[in-house]
Order: structure tokens, then sequence, then C-alpha cells
């Protein structure tokens, strides 16, 4: 049987590739309306992602990297507008 853990984590799994494929479906929709419905679920899927992700935080299943120092936050910035 499986365990609350097991499951939370199993199904945020299926919840990151969902979200890992709506990208590349939303960029080659040429209908607005399919665009506009997929950006919808996808919007909703991270949001249930981010509830999960929370629940397994407050239960301990799940224990996320330390967090990045300001010195590395301000880098990555840097990075990202520099290649723009």
């Amino acid at each position: 049987m499986l365990q609350d853990k097991d499951m939370v984590n199993d199904y945020l799994a299926g919840i990151n590739a969902s979200l890992s494929s709506y990208a590349g479906f939303i960029n080659e929709s040429n209908n607005s309306e399919l665009r506009q419905t997929l950006i919808q679920l996808r919007n909703q899927d991270e949001g249930r992602q981010r509830t999960l992700y929370n629940y397994a935080l407050e239960k301990g299943y799940y224990k996320p990297a330390a967090p990045a120092s300001p010195e590395i936050v301000q880098q990555f910035k840097s990075q990202l507008t520099s290649n723009q």
C-alpha cells in the first residue's frame, strides 16, 4: 500500500511533467482559443503544484536546497538580462 509521502511525490512528479509539456504545446498552438485553454490549464496546474509543494514541505516529505545568497541571485539576474 502506498504511503502518503509516496502519493504526494508521485502526484508532484506528474504535475511537473505536465507543466514541462505545456510550454511546447502553447508555443506551437496556432488556434488562439486552444492557446488560451492551454494557458488556463497550465496556470491551474501551477497552482496545484504550489499547493502540493507546500503540503510536502510542511509534512517533511520534501527538503529544498539551501537558499541562494544575494550575490548569486544578483549574478544570475545579470546573466539573464545580458543575454537579452
